[in-house]
């Protein structure tokens, strides 16, 4: 299949290039280094791997992209409103769009944009960043979850994922509001208290007060889970931070767009969640708190 990959930075240039790298067609969107990789490739240092694609399919513009099966999409999702001119050129009544996006409701909307179109939703466990043109800087883990949420070509989505398992990829398929849910377990607590107490996941984990207080935000999202009609297991929880505790220190995405002076985004990971759950009568004070924090933060800069 052919692959189109939309906002290339640490996400989309990792697993677009383990895709292009394994023989599949991959045409990369690129913006400021547009010029720099089509003169020197994409370079990707991985501790799976270290690997260089001195000629790519690069691009400025979604309007000079041949038709292609399936679009991943690796933008932010506070640029989201950007796709309503970059996805029609790519769209067909067949086209498959994967959101790797962090947050609960971006699905919903992206539907709302685009009435009828097949999405998918991809949660990807890795810590990954492009730390300048051209170069991504892959530290650990690598995996990503599919969760359906329109896609109707069964085929299509399976030959997705079996092409990400050929590229190297642990990919798995799990239900879509499982998916999301347990992606918030660990993307709620880890990306804002990085931000306010300006620190990285190892520091974290190592004070016991905040250890402790990151258990308890996650136990919130398993509670605000539950009563939505998603079961999370307790263990879950533990798996996550045993998982964290051994990963190398890391800054996740709000932390790295909060230290460049981006937009972080709130309203996906923290204010829609915590509105759906109260929806149906649950509260998250831990992480209501945390979203006023950040939201005090975002206003100051």
């Amino acid at each position: 299949m052919k692959y189109a990959v939309i906002g290339t930075g640490g996400i989309g240039g990792y697993y677009g290039g383990k895709l292009a790298r394994s023989g599949q067609e991959v045409h990369f969107l690129f913006r400021s280094d547009y010029d720099y990789v089509k003169e020197h490739g994409l370079q990707v240092d991985s501790c799976d791997g270290s690997f260089h694609l001195p000629k790519i399919n690069a691009y400025d513009t979604t309007e000079n992209i041949p038709d292609v099966d399936v679009v991943i999409v690796c933008l932010k999702t506070t640029t989201n409103h950007k796709l309503s001119k970059l996805l029609p050129p790519l769209l067909k009544p067949d086209t498959i769009v994967i959101l790797i996006q962090n947050g609960i409701g971006v699905e919903q909307d992206v539907e709302q944009m685009f009435p009828g179109i097949q999405l998918v939703a991809g949660l990807a466990f890795i810590c990954t960043a492009k730390t300048e043109p051209g170069h991504v800087n892959h530290q650990c883990y690598g995996s990503i979850n599919f969760g359906n949420y329109s896609c109707r070509d069964e085929g299509k989505f399976n030959q997705m994922v079996a092409d990400f398992t050929k590229a190297g990829v642990k990919a798995g398929v799990v239900e879509y509001h499982e998916a999301r849910w347990r992606k918030a377990v660990w993307n709620m607590p880890f990306n804002g208290m990085t931000v306010v107490l300006n620190t990285q996941t190892d520091s974290l984990l190592k004070n016991p007060s905040t250890r402790q207080l990151i258990r308890e935000q996650m136990m919130e999202v398993v509670g605000a889970a539950s009563a939505l009609g998603v079961t999370i297991d307790e263990t879950f929880v533990d798996q996550m931070i045993q998982t964290t505790d051994e990963m190398t220190p890391y800054s996740p995405s709000m932390k790295l767009d909060y230290d460049f002076h981006r937009l972080m985004e709130i309203d996906y990971l923290y204010t829609r969640p915590i509105a759906e759950a109260r929806k149906v009568g649950f509260r998250m004070p831990k992480l209501e708190m945390l979203e006023a924090e950040l939201r005090f933060i975002e206003s100051q800069r």
